[in-house]
């Protein structure tokens, strides 16, 4: 389970691999997905960016997020896997509906699904949306999507559709980013938010106004999450320094960091890791060797308390 009330996960992001001008290396992915597995992370995050170009800062050429997926849940046995999202506005939801339920079947009921509504005008156009309207299409999206999810079409008379397959588990809904909607919205319909770093001070307040919001919309468990880039130093050091939207820091500063977020209300981080080469490989033997034993040691005495 990614998102629990009373402890916090640790996920990666993929792609993992060199911030340069090249395709996906599949096969360093899916080795990587299996590491983690292995070392006992709670998730794995896949990107969705339907087009490259000039304006995106990410150059690295990302794969169809359904392949990748479907491999990955072919390759690991116990991490969840989700989409850290797919974008709603320009993708039809019924097409959605029908890959979210078989990678839910496929995976073994460890698929979430990451939703969020995108911001570039120039990919909006080359699909033929207006980016201004993005808003309204993620909302209409949204409940079709659910609807369908739920074996909803709303057809009548002939026309009687179904999607298959289905597992009879429900797949969970995560909004990624502000969706262009209002924290209620997600609060209401979302059973959790994920949101991008921020300095810590900045952060406290994002935090709050989202457990606020959960408090006036639902009684319902809300999970909170964000994604952080990192770049691991291999030293036992307590040093953190801020770099854009997360930290360079040694094991004991990323604790540091991570306590300060959990007791803040977070209840799941995704690491982007700021790799070269194999690095990637070591950094995530360090985080599961020197942080994830501690944080659920941590977690273990709040329960005994």
């Amino acid at each position: 389970m990614i998102f629990n009330d009373s402890r916090l996960t640790i996920g990666v992001v993929l792609p993992i691999q060199e911030r340069q001008r090249h395709d996906i290396d599949f096969g360093l992915q899916l080795e990587l997905a299996h590491r983690a597995d292995e070392f006992g992370f709670s998730a794995i995050w896949v990107r969705d960016v339907p087009l490259n170009n000039a304006a995106y800062p990410d150059p690295v050429g990302h794969s169809d997020p359904w392949v990748l997926l479907g491999a990955l849940a072919a390759s690991t046995r116990s991490i969840a896997l989700a989409t850290g999202a797919i974008v709603l506005p320009l993708r039809h939801p019924l097409h959605v509906a029908k890959a979210a339920l078989s990678m839910d079947v496929l995976s073994s009921g460890r698929f979430v699904l990451g939703l969020g509504s995108g911001d570039r005008p120039s990919e909006f156009a080359a699909f033929d949306r207006n980016v201004d309207d993005r808003r309204e299409l993620f909302r209409s999206n949204w409940a079709a999507l659910a609807s369908a999810l739920e074996g909803r079409l709303g057809q009548t008379g002939e026309n009687q559709f179904d999607i298959r397959p289905r597992s009879g588990r429900s797949v969970p809904l995560v909004a990624v980013g502000s969706s262009s909607q209002s924290l209620e919205w997600i609060a209401r319909n979302a059973g959790a938010w994920m949101t991008y770093h921020r300095p810590l001070a900045a952060q406290k307040d994002r935090i709050a106004l989202w457990h606020g919001a959960v408090q006036r919309t639902t009684t319902e468990f809300r999970g909170m999450g964000q994604a952080m880039a990192l770049d691991l130093l291999d030293t036992p050091s307590d040093r953190i320094d801020d770099i854009n939207l997360g930290y360079r820091a040694g094991p004991e500063g990323l604790f540091a960091a991570l306590t300060a977020l959990r007791n803040l209300g977070v209840h799941h981080v995704a690491f982007n890791l700021l790799v070269d080469g194999r690095k990637a490989f070591s950094d995530l033997e360090i985080i599961a060797r020197e942080v994830l034993p501690r944080l659920e040691q941590a977690t273990e005495l709040q329960v005994s308390r």
